[in-house]
């Protein structure tokens, strides 16, 4: 398992401010109950902020983690971005010290084994499983539960959300249900919103969610790309890239490599078994 921060580009120290106007009502109240009981396994739920650059909007985050106890921020972005005016993350400090910067979503997601992308919908085909906030927190209690479980909730930003292509790193999807308006082509919440409702349904869902109890766990989203650089590889080496171009896009090889749903302990053996695939059509080709 890859330690936190490990692989990141960069840590951000942020000044502690004052606690004053910070939310002392019945959520807060919620979050603390619920982080007592679950501390530990809130602290394998990593948030991942995709292309976010309003620092008062990554604020917002820091402090709905910090209400309802979770601690791991990521931020994916080309830019750099200045955490130091996050204004709005009152009391939460902590999070935005210890928050880790990438430059993939590939390398923000490498030790997570479930990893579940937020959308709005819209118009967008989709191909993934689809599941409303309200039916995700068992799910994700369940790997939490897990041996080694650990959870990345993907957002994008307020304009595009999750291209495609970082979609394709997800095992399955939520969407948030909002309310219709004729004047609204593509309703979508703001960010601090929007992860705020979906952590509060994870503690919440986490009171009633099913202990999965020691079951095998999942190969880590590192794993699941060297497996999809592998096969890949395959497909190109043995010709079928070249003749089913159509099937042999990475994003289509990584959707189908996540369907699989391929256990920790069986990584190793997928990953052998392609690199003997390469060594013989290789050696093959050189007779």
């Amino acid at each position: 398992m890859v330690e936190e921060g490990t692989n990141r580009r960069s840590s951000f120290y942020v000044r502690g401010q004052a606690a004053g106007g910070c939310l002392r009502g019945p959520l807060f109240f919620v979050a603390a109950r619920i982080k007592d009981v679950n501390g530990r396994e809130l602290d394998r739920v990593v948030v991942v902020l995709v292309r976010a650059r309003n620092p008062n909007n990554i604020g917002a985050v820091a402090r709905a983690m910090h209400d309802f106890g979770f601690r791991r921020l990521r931020v994916v972005n080309e830019y750099a971005v200045p955490f130091e005016t996050a204004r709005s993350a009152v009391d939460a400090s902590e999070v935005l010290a210890e928050a880790a910067a990438f430059d993939s979503v590939e390398d923000a997601v490498s030790d997570c084994t479930l990893v579940v992308g937020t959308t709005a919908v819209g118009e967008r085909a989709l191909q993934h499983p689809l599941y409303a906030l309200t039916e995700v927190g068992g799910m994700i209690g369940e790997e939490l539960a897990r041996e080694g479980g650990r959870v990345a909730l993907l957002f994008g930003s307020e304009k595009t959300g999750l291209s495609n292509e970082e979609l394709s790193h997800c095992h399955w999807l939520l969407t948030i249900p909002m309310e219709a308006h004729e004047e609204v082509r593509h309703p979508s919440m703001n960010l601090g919103q929007a992860v705020a409702v979906c952590l509060y349904e994870l503690v919440r869902g986490r009171e009633s969610a099913v202990s999965a109890g020691g079951g095998n766990s999942a190969a880590t989203a590192g794993e699941v790309e060297r497996l999809t650089a592998l096969l890949t590889e395959v497909l190109e080496e043995t010709g079928y890239a070249k003749r089913h171009p159509a099937n042999s896009d990475e994003a289509q090889i990584r959707r189908l490599v996540l369907r699989m749903g391929i256990a920790a302990n069986d990584a190793p053996v997928w990953m052998g078994i392609l690199r003997q695939i390469l060594w013989r059509v290789r050696g093959r080709d050189r007779d």
